[in-house]
């Protein structure tokens, strides 16, 4: 699923700055305040930040201050930055934590309970939701290089708190602990998190899927009819 949500958007354009190539000097640059290091820095990285932000967030406004939020914070601690992973990948870690800050801090908001998204069953167990939607249709999705767009509209119709859970554990591949750390819940609470925020997704994917095939079907046979009035 990873694959299929990640920003894969071309890098911007290299510029003529001397650091380009060279992380080590283009941090030192950073460290000795050059404006220009920040500002490479800025257009190199802020597209997929604000993307990851988004995905966590499903708030312009708020993926914006959560990026503005990530930069402050990394330039202040860059001495504590060692280069034992990529600027690229601590960046990325900065981002996603601001946008969690952003989410606790409206917790106040009324959310869409998650209910309503999940499969729904009868008392003796059988499926009640249309017959259309009882395929394999999240396999088939998830295997279209197409429906990257479709995956995503879906995740972020989920509530935030299973987004979020989801977010982390699948795409980010943070473990139950690590997950739940972040999230200052329980472990338990994470699984069971995940466990919605997956059933939930998948029916999300099935009902939207067996909508656009009624849609393709019918475009279909329209066809038909007005070639055979021909």
């Amino acid at each position: 699923m990873r694959t299929l949500v990640e920003d894969h958007s071309p890098q911007s354009p290299k510029s003529n700055y001397p650091g380009n190539e060279n992380e080590r000097e283009l941090l030192a640059q950073l460290r000795a305040g050059d404006e220009d290091a920040f500002g490479l820095v800025v257009q190199r990285y802020g597209g997929r930040m604000l993307a990851t932000a988004r995905r966590f967030l499903n708030n312009e406004c708020d993926a914006q201050d959560a990026v503005q939020e990530a930069f402050a914070s990394a330039f202040r601690a860059l001495n504590k930055f060692n280069g034992d992973a990529m600027l690229s990948t601590w960046l990325h870690r900065i981002v996603v934590n601001a946008s969690l800050v952003q989410l606790r801090s409206r917790r106040r908001r009324s959310e869409q309970p998650i209910e309503p998204l999940l499969p729904r069953f009868d008392h003796d167990g059988e499926w009640i939701d249309d017959p259309a939607t009882r395929t394999d249709a999240s396999e088939t999705i998830l295997e279209r290089r197409d429906s990257r767009e479709m995956v995503r509209r879906c995740i972020e119709r989920l509530p935030d708190k299973y987004r979020c859970v989801l977010l982390l554990r699948d795409i980010e591949e943070l473990d139950t602990e690590e997950t739940a750390r972040s999230l200052a819940t329980t472990a338990n609470t994470v699984k069971v998190r995940l466990h919605r925020a997956r059933q939930a997704l998948k029916t999300l994917i099935e009902r939207d899927s067996a909508v656009l095939s009624d849609i393709s079907n019918r475009a279909q046979s329209s066809d038909r009819n007005c070639a055979t009035s021909l």
